[in-house]
């Protein structure tokens, strides 16, 4: 797997690159501002990338942007976001092309080095990886908090963890619940949410979280 890492602070950049390098993956470039991250992005086209939110010359949301840009000259280009908060509107524009390839963690889900690379890897092909608590603030607020009312305990379970990226059979392991249990649970909870369910688990994760952040 050929992994881009765009992030200005050296030590974390280091530490990042030492990490997916030991999981047997190649580092092809790094960046460590948002106009660099952009030309790096476009001349590798790599297999996934690892962007920071804030990065030089302004420290706002030029990483962001730079990944924003990057999908829309290649579209479905995978990219993990990495951000100290949690900011509704980063998920949204991230959600918003429904290509799929996509992440969003907190730096410090990076102490767990599994669930890194793990993200990763799904990410690299072509489905999403959400922190939980991303999932969390996005399961809390917004508009459609009145219809996630309606849902059960158990359908909020089952929503967080699809919402993750899980496949139902994932789901179910996670939950000691059956196949066909989980099924049931998703029927129900897509007709309450009012969102129309397919056969394209990666749609309809991005349809679950598009829905639960639109504004």
């Amino acid at each position: 797997m050929r992994v881009l890492i765009a992030e200005d602070l050296y030590l974390l950049r280091d530490g990042m690159i030492r990490l997916i390098e030991a999981y047997g993956h190649e580092v092809v470039a790094t960046a460590s501002t948002g106009p660099e991250t952009l030309d790096a992005l476009l001349e590798h086209r790599p297999d996934v990338s690892v962007v920071d939110v804030r990065m030089p010359p302004d420290q706002s949301d030029e990483g962001l942007r730079a990944a924003l840009a990057a999908r829309r000259e290649v579209p479905g280009l995978p990219i993990l976001i990495l951000s100290q908060h949690v900011d509704r509107l980063y998920a949204r524009e991230l959600l918003a092309d429904g290509a799929g390839g996509i992440g969003y963690f907190l730096k410090e889900s990076m102490f767990d080095a599994d669930q890194f690379v793990e993200a990763l890897e799904r990410v690299a092909a072509g489905g999403t990886a959400m922190d939980p608590a991303v999932i969390a603030k996005l399961l809390s607020s917004g508009p459609s908090h009145r219809r996630l009312d309606r849902l059960t305990e158990r359908e909020h379970e089952v929503l967080a963890l699809m919402a993750e990226g899980l496949s139902n059979q994932a789901i179910a392991r996670r939950l000691f619940l059956s196949d066909s249990a989980i099924g049931k649970y998703t029927t129900s909870m897509f007709g309450k949410l009012g969102i129309t369910d397919d056969e394209n688990g990666n749609r309809r994760v991005l349809a679950v979280l598009a829905y639960l952040d639109r504004s």
